[in-house]
């Protein structure tokens, strides 16, 4: 079984993150929640979550993925936050997936996972940055090598059953997504 760690902070995309949470629970990983402070999260738009526990004791375990949902100043936070970059680089260079969607591509371009790799990202994000390396697509999920990208909160559950495809194949993907009744 896949184990996952979701990091939230305060002014996430709260539809990202619960899509990301209840989708790849659906498909029987493990996933850990984990804020970058002791307490619940506040989501930019004001619903609350309360993490499984706090990034400081969750980064100390392994996983096969790290995904980030997007919103701001969520976003923000993670960009900020040193250990969500250590994270990210320990587990890339384990060979292990590392995603984000919406603003939060930007932690992965700061931490350096972007350079020669597709990429999207929600509109303007990582314009600006300077990744002259970075192809970014515009799609509503990139997947190259171990890094998963995509644009934002429409595009969550394609997000989320993308990861899960990657993690346990197509028809894990097809036993979650058929009962959503995507139409």
């Amino acid at each position: 079984m896949a184990r996952i760690l979701i990091p939230l902070a305060n002014g996430c995309e709260e539809l990202e993150a619960v899509t990301l949470i209840d989708l790849l629970r659906r498909a029987d990983f493990e996933v850990v929640t984990a804020g970058l402070e002791p307490g619940p999260v506040t989501g930019a738009h004001g619903i609350v979550l309360v993490p499984d526990t706090e990034l400081e004791q969750a980064r100390h375990e392994s996983y096969d993925l790290m995904v980030l949902p997007g919103g701001l100043p969520g976003s923000d936070h993670l960009n900020d936050d040193p250990r969500i970059h250590a994270l990210l680089r320990k587990l890339h260079d384990e060979g292990r997936y590392v995603g984000a969607i919406c603003a939060a591509p930007k932690v992965l371009a700061k931490a350096g996972l972007l350079a020669d790799r597709r990429a999207t990202a929600y509109p303007t994000v990582l314009e600006g940055m300077g990744l002259a390396d970075t192809r970014l697509t515009g799609q509503p999920v990139e997947v190259d090598g171990n890094v998963a990208t995509s644009r934002g909160p429409g595009t969550a559950m394609e997000f989320a059953l993308a990861l899960i495809e990657l993690l346990a194949g197509a028809d894990k993907r097809k036993q979650v997504e058929d009962p959503l009744c995507r139409c």
